[in-house]
């Protein structure tokens, strides 16, 4: 094992790294662009410790460390901050010496470099929270449209959609906002169906490969440990804030995978 540990500041263009010796000594830094920083990384001796802040791309970057041979250290961001020299100064060269001197501590935590697959499934678990914020926003965005002119809609998308499908009952809307609400109806339904879609791909892989145990859903006030109320409860069927059972629901949607059910109210 190599006893020089480099600090990177990544960056989308120019990324700026500090070479430091076993005593802490800081012995060269430089500034690389993207294309001649993946040759530079190449010509590093094996063993080399080459420590990143935990940000877009440092995965990436971690990844190519492995396959120079290299050891790559990914730091979180409030770990790196005691160690720059300070407040004041803050600039790229001074990012990466305090992340060269942070990856050199015994008792610095890493965080775990994560591979291809795993970076897919976590993007699909973050566009899918983005999509959830947007329908949300919009939903509410609705609600207070539609406040304006008089008409409170109960906090239930079951509700809001009963009065956006119909509405040319709501006699006292304009006209031209009833089309501004179909257009923005239209947007969040959308929204809706890619949340769904999204669970889909987030859920079926996860339970097929079994990287991770299925999901198991409880009534509010029910614990692990089994108890009368479990009798009310089929198996492969999950709980409903409503606290109504499958079959009595008429808008019940199955869920992609047995292990998972979830209700179109909720």
């Amino acid at each position: 094992m190599s006893t020089i540990t480099i600090g990177v500041d990544l960056a989308k263009v120019l990324f700026s790294a500090c070479e430091v010796d076993g005593a802490g000594h800081v012995l060269r830094r430089q500034d690389l662009r993207r294309e001649p920083f993946g040759l530079w990384l190449a010509q590093l001796p094996a063993g080399t410790v080459v420590a990143m802040e935990a940000c877009s791309g440092a995965h990436h970057w971690a990844r190519r460390c492995l396959e120079y041979g290299l050891e790559p250290r990914i730091i979180a961001a409030q770990f790196v901050k005691p160690f720059r020299k300070g407040r004041k100064t803050k600039n790229d060269r001074a990012d990466a010496e305090a992340i060269a001197t942070a990856a050199r501590q015994g008792n610095m935590r890493f965080v775990p470099i994560k591979s291809v697959d795993q970076q897919v499934r976590l993007s699909w678990h973050r566009v899918r929270e983005g999509y959830k914020t947007e329908s949300l926003a919009i939903g509410n965005r609705i609600r207070g449209l539609l406040a304006e002119f008089g008409v409170i809609v109960a906090q239930s998308n079951v509700v809001l959609r009963r009065l956006l499908a119909d509405l040319d009952a709501q006699v006292g809307l304009p006209a031209e906002f009833k089309e501004l609400l179909r257009d923005l109806t239209e947007h969040w339904v959308q929204l809706c169906t890619r949340v769904r879609t999204s669970n889909a791909s987030v859920y079926v892989p996860s339970l097929v490969s079994g990287r991770s145990p299925p999901m198991r859903w409880w009534p509010p006030s029910a614990t692990p440990e089994s108890s009368s109320r479990d009798d009310r409860w089929r198996r492969g069927w999950g709980w409903c804030r409503h606290n109504t059972p499958a079959e009595g629901v008429r808008d019940w949607v199955r869920s992609p995978v047995a292990e998972m059910r979830t209700c179109a109210r909720c």
